[in-house]
């Protein structure tokens, strides 16, 4: 993983962090300075982020949210204090409301730097925040700044190699976050808009979410409205009585990046998952990441015991087939 070290100081009342990567110091400059290429790693796992706005100039400032997979927001400002191309930047990133004003529940503005160095190896992200006091540094170690600090630029790799590098012929791969939280990632050729579309039509989930050969998807009721429900059955074919399925609700829908969804095994008594769907394109391709959420580690460790992340990747080697086969869909 790209970072390597996350201190807290409570005397200098800072949090740095240090994360090395194999890229050169201005290639990790067009990351950070890029919106459209923030939003692919600032967030961490299950609250990415939009900018919607972005001044990066001294005196400038950059607005933008995180969306949990429920739809809540954090919002957030920076302030750009000072620009240093391709060495660095500097930034009072502070907590606002719905209109940009200074959301006072929550703890003041930090200050911010960001300083990229060249190592022998690429470049070093070297994050210094910087916190206005004792409290303020605790409430936000307390609300989970070190995690999702370290979840975030983890995922900055990505974005630096371009997603062919990063996951094509790799298959389906299963990642262990934390006790409750799995993410499984994908590379699929074709566009974002062509996968959103195959995890939402019936009729093509039909050709592909199949898992093992000998299986029929007889049941695809899809939900097409966030509050709605959605039903899937398979029936192993020729053997009566070998049915299973899932059932659940649609909990957010951003078309045709991100799709949040609850899902319980039909017939199963106990808590079900949380799913969240992000699809990623680059260069015709599109980089699926599912991240789900357990109820508890047992339940994580039983369900992967099953052998799901095979299963997947049978069916999605299928949509691949699908897609380079039927010119209809390109």
């Amino acid at each position: 993983m790209p970072v390597t070290e996350v201190t807290t100081d409570p005397e200098a009342l800072t949090m740095t962090l240090i994360a090395d990567f194999a890229a050169p110091v201005e290639r990790l400059w067009q990351a950070f300075s890029d919106p459209r290429e923030l939003e692919r790693f600032w967030g961490p796992p299950g609250w990415p982020v939009t900018f919607t706005e972005f001044d990066p100039i001294a005196g400038g400032r950059a607005r933008y949210h995180m969306t949990s997979p429920r739809g809540e927001k954090s919002r957030g400002s920076w302030e750009f204090l000072s620009i240093d191309e391709p060495a660095g930047f500097e930034v009072l990133d502070g907590f606002v409301d719905e209109n940009g004003d200074v959301d006072e529940d929550m703890p003041p503005a930090m200050r911010m730097s960001f300083a990229f160095e060249p190592t022998a190896t690429g470049s070093r992200l070297r994050n210094v925040t910087h916190f206005p006091s004792a409290d303020s540094l605790d409430a936000m170690v307390a609300m989970g700044a070190v995690e999702g600090s370290t979840m975030a630029l983890n995922q900055l790799d990505r974005v630096l190699l371009g997603l062919r590098e990063y996951a094509q012929g790799k298959g389906t791969q299963v990642e262990l976050i934390d006790d409750t939280h799995v993410r499984i990632t994908r590379f699929i050729e074709g566009s974002r808009d062509l996968i959103w579309r195959a995890h939402h039509d019936s009729d093509l989930m039909r050709r592909w979410l199949l898992g093992p050969d000998g299986w029929s998807m007889t049941t695809c009721d899809v939900a097409t409205e966030v509050g709605g429900t959605y039903r899937y059955w398979w029936e192993q074919d020729g053997v009566e009585g070998s049915g299973f399925g899932f059932e659940g609700e649609l909990l957010l829908s951003a078309p045709p990046r991100r799709a949040v969804t609850t899902e319980r095994m039909i017939g199963m008594a106990g808590p079900g998952t949380l799913n969240d769907l992000n699809l990623e394109e680059e260069d015709g391709a599109t980089l699926l990441t599912l991240l789900v959420e357990y109820p508890d580690v047992e339940t994580r460790d039983a369900i992967l015991a099953t052998g799901m992340a095979d299963g997947m990747e049978t069916s999605y080697a299928r949509l691949e087939s699908v897609l380079a086969t039927d010119g209809a869909l390109r």
